[in-house]
Formats: C-alpha cells, structure tokens, sequence
C-alpha cells in the first residue's frame, strides 16, 4: 500500500538524513520506512517523526521501497512532502 503512496506522490525525499531535515522543516506529509533497514539507522527518522506528529508508515523491504521511488538501490526512509 505505501509503495503506491510512495509511486503516485509528486514530491519526495529519499534518504534517512534528508528525511530528517525535512521533518525539522515541517514539510512532511508522511514517512514511509522499510522494516528491513537496520533499526540505528530508521531510530532518529522515527524519533522525529514522532516528536513532529507525523504518520510513520512501515514496508517489508528496503529494496521495493527503492524501486518505488525510482532508484536502482534500496532506502530505508523516504518522506512524502506536501
């Protein structure tokens, strides 16, 4: 389901660090993370998601998540902007 999300919005980021800059921002419509990406590297994503009242929405694989938004390795964190 948030691969479709992540494939029909107009605007994203993909990336843990720009996820976080984002967020901090206040851009961020939802964050889409993939459970398979290792927990130290989604924590501080998650963690800030949280503290700015954003959705957080989980795939199975960093790789289709990848695929969705177009790149050819996997992400662990992609946020979907307003």
């Amino acid at each position: 389901m948030s691969y479709e999300k992540v494939m029909q919005a107009n605007t994203f980021i993909v990336g843990t660090k720009q996820t976080v800059k984002a967020l901090k921002t206040g851009t961020v419509q939802e964050v889409v993370i993939a459970e398979d990406a290792d927990v130290m590297v989604t924590q501080k994503v998650i963690q800030v998601a949280n503290e700015s009242n954003t959705p957080v929405s989980k795939v199975d694989s960093m790789k289709k998540l990848g695929k969705a938004c177009g790149i050819e390795v996997g992400a662990s964190a992609v946020a979907i902007i307003q």
